[in-house]
């Protein structure tokens, strides 16, 4: 029988034990997508308690505690810290099989060297001698990241944001984690939504541009856009509930944009319409400009209303979307490729169904610019467990190559998120190991080296033109 959380924790073979010690566990990390704060970064915030790190912004841990049928004051409410992290270690025991669980003890065990298990009965000591860490010197925001090896950080910034805080962290030399801000203008696309209107009357403010028809709000982005590439930015994100691909005219579009803006509603076949026509232009300025578009699809937003109208949006109520997207990203992404302005790409869909319809699609439009230039990415959201990376990574090894892909991310508003890199790498290495051993790949130690280098850091860090040296 395996320990728990040992040095060879997910590591069921000799292989696996040598590929993760020898090539995985010290490699370096490129988070190219997250959702932390870069004003935290550049304060360099430090933490009152385990609960305001933990759970402060945290929808998994909400949704798991919920799950156990707690009140949501004690949740997201006003009761007090303790209490807090008590109904999340009253609920945890109850998570065999999720990835919680794994998330938990590993960042307990890497961040405050507890070894044990966290449970209502040890929930007063733990607590304790979390709150007791995080008052050392290397547990502030940016000790944090420097203890866990980050490269880079891709943080997740509207359109219409000054980027004053990466400036900021720009200008200190003495960090040297690069933070990028990434381009998500979700707000300006989704024009079937509540505050689209109100939204670009403030697009318009950040950019200078009278907004009065679509194709200034086209132009207000663009310029937005460099904005953002004068602050670094290296990839752009777009959230879409489904894939979208319906061509109008510029008529049509400018109709449905100005119908929306004096005040109507904009149909499904509408918004589609308005929406492709903003996302088109932005894949041909991001080819341009060779920043990586990042499309994320497949989710269905807040789907508990009594709870969304008291508790607001991003806090644990969405969930996948069954929605057939193949017609849709094959024909978006066809489109921009018919004019030679596909950028580099990285897909993700929270529908597990979904992985073998894009790993098919991404094999039909590689390019020369990037070895892997369109890219499945990481088992994303509800998929980012054990079996969803397992089965993410055997769909794109059999329709793909998994050797450039380009890794994991960690999607996460938690500065303890790192350790999923490990968690990954774990996985990945049980994998290929067990290839190995059974006779499916040969015992080659540099193609394994490379394979397993590559995807933990290598592969990310090219790229997105990081430096390429471990």
């Amino acid at each position: 029988m395996y320990t728990f959380i040992n040095e060879d924790f997910m590591l069921h073979s000799e292989t696996a034990k040598h590929l993760y010690h020898t090539y995985a566990e010290n490699m370096p990390i490129i988070d190219y997508h997250c959702h932390i704060s870069p004003k935290e970064i550049y304060e360099d915030k430090r933490f009152d308690s385990i609960t305001e790190i933990w759970l402060g912004g945290d929808h998994y841990k909400w949704r798991m505690i919920r799950s156990n049928g707690t009140p949501e004051s004690e949740i997201t409410g006003d009761a007090d810290d303790y209490t807090k992290f008590l109904r999340f270690a009253e609920a945890l025991p109850k998570a065999i099989g999720n990835p919680m669980y794994h998330w938990t003890h590993l960042e307990l065990k890497r961040y405050f060297g507890y070894d044990g298990i966290l449970n209502a009965e040890t929930a007063p000591e733990v607590y304790k001698l979390c709150n007791e860490k995080l008052k050392e010197p290397d547990m502030s925001a940016r000790g944090i990241i420097s203890r866990s090896n980050v490269k880079m950080i891709g943080t997740t910034d509207d359109p219409i944001d000054s980027l004053e805080w990466h400036e900021k962290i720009a200008a200190e030399k003495s960090f040297e984690t690069k933070v990028c801000p990434s381009f998500r203008p979700d707000k300006a696309v989704n024009i079937e939504k509540a505050g689209f209107c109100e939204y670009i009357h403030a697009l318009a403010e950040a950019s200078g541009v009278d907004i009065k028809t679509a194709e200034d709000v086209k132009k207000a982005l663009g310029l937005r856009l460099d904005h953002f590439i004068a602050h670094g930015c290296l990839a752009t994100d777009h959230g879409i509930d489904y894939m979208v691909y319906s061509p109008a005219t510029d008529d049509e579009v400018e109709a449905i944009f100005e119908k929306v803006m004096n005040g109507g509603k904009a149909t499904v076949e509408e918004a589609d319409k308005y929406k492709t026509a903003i996302l088109l232009y932005l894949g041909e300025q991001y080819a341009e400009k060779n920043i990586v578009m990042q499309l994320h699809f497949g989710v269905q937003r807040s789907a508990n209303t009594r709870l969304f109208n008291s508790i607001g949006a991003d806090t644990g109520f969405d969930c996948i979307l069954t929605k057939d997207n193949s017609k849709e990203l094959a024909g978006f992404l066809n489109a921009l490729d018919m004019n030679n302005k596909l950028p580099k790409t990285i897909v993700y869909s929270l529908n597990p169904g979904d992985n073998a319809m894009i790993d098919t699609i991404i094999g039909s439009f590689q390019g020369t610019e990037a070895a892997g230039k369109i890219q499945h990415g990481a088992a994303w959201w509800f998929q980012d467990s054990k079996v969803g990376m397992d089965a993410h990574m055997r769909s794109l090894a059999s329709l793909s190559l998994l050797g450039n892909f380009v890794g994991m991310l960690t999607d996460s508003r938690s500065f303890l998120s790192y350790t999923r890199h490990e968690y990954f790498r774990r996985i990945l290495c049980d994998i290929v190991g067990d290839w190995v051993e059974s006779g499916e790949y040969p015992s080659d130690e540099k193609a394994l080296k490379d394979i397993i280098e590559g995807i933990s850091y290598k592969n990310a860090a090219k790229y997105f033109g990081m430096e390429t040296e471990a």
